[in-house]
């Protein structure tokens, strides 16, 4: 065990990256231990970041390669220690473009945040954007849309604002009721086959495009407006409600993740929890 530290160390693989900024810790031990907390809090940050994307799996993957170049340093297998090394150097850019759109995703979530908010950092949010009369208007219309499999797709804006999608439809700013929901997604319309914005408790916007989840491991039969809802939601704190053109099932997108098989009263109940006060939720 001994010649294997020995040779791993004498390999070009060290951890002075990783002991370097605690080797020398100055008079001012406040500024060091400022300094600490801050590391820590950016890692924790990072952790929240790749907890439920794909990019979890990524470092995963990263953290084998690692142990795969220092065996390769122990055993002073050059070609692979070279291959390595040049990967390494350049996969800050790689992971960059890589994860282009989580990158963003983050970048707009922490703009989005303000300071009163930084104590709920990695708690869900579940701030009031949704009167409790507007919530009765979209289950309403939902649970007629269901019944007649008129297919549709309501997205509620919370603290993320999303003008960019807003602009590719319609604006409206109009009263939300049920009346007006069915119309928008009455088949012949001319905009049922966007989406609808609602923000402020006003139907905003209709007729918006949504982003197309990227996601590989979505069950086949989910059509586009399913997919739209997903990607919507990996890009976003938005909550989106869809009904199936086909089978009437309602669904609820958040947080990147599709949950389906809601009836009337699981609809309200999920609405409430989401987008109600904290004390409703409870």
């Amino acid at each position: 065990m001994k010649i294997f530290f020995d040779k791993l160390f004498s390999g070009g693989f060290s951890f002075t990256y990783f002991t370097a900024p605690f080797q020398n810790f100055r008079v001012t031990w406040w500024r060091d231990i400022l300094d600490i907390l801050a590391i820590a809090l950016l890692l924790f940050a990072l952790y929240l970041f790749i907890r439920d994307r794909r990019a979890g799996r990524l470092v995963v993957g990263i953290a084998m390669l690692l142990v795969i170049y220092a065996i390769s340093a122990a055993l002073d297998m050059y070609a692979i220690r070279y291959v390595f090394s040049s990967f390494f150097g350049y996969g800050v850019v790689v992971l960059a473009i890589i994860f282009q759109p989580e990158i963003r995703s983050a970048m707009e979530r922490m703009g989005s945040v303000s300071f009163r908010g930084l104590k709920t950092i990695g708690v869900e949010s579940k701030a009031t954007v949704l009167s409790p009369a507007a919530m009765d208007v979209i289950v309403e219309a939902v649970k007629d849309m269901s019944f007649s499999k008129t297919g549709a797709l309501i997205v509620i804006e919370r603290g993320t604002r999303i003008g960019e999608y807003i602009r590719t439809g319609t604006t409206l700013n109009a009263d939300l009721t049920p009346e007006l929901l069915r119309a928008v997604f009455f088949d012949k319309a001319p905009l049922h086959d966007g989406a609808v914005i609602v923000r402020g408790g006003r139907l905003y916007a209709a007729g918006c495009y949504l982003p197309l989840s990227e996601k590989t491991d979505i069950f086949k039969g989910l059509g586009t407006r399913h997919r739209a809802a997903i990607g919507l939601s990996e890009q976003s704190d938005s909550v989106i409600v869809v009904v199936s053109e086909e089978t009437g099932t309602i669904s609820v997108a958040y947080n990147g993740e599709l949950f389906r098989e809601f009836t009337s009263v699981s609809l309200r109940r999920k609405l409430s929890e989401l987008l109600g006060k904290q004390e409703d939720a409870a």
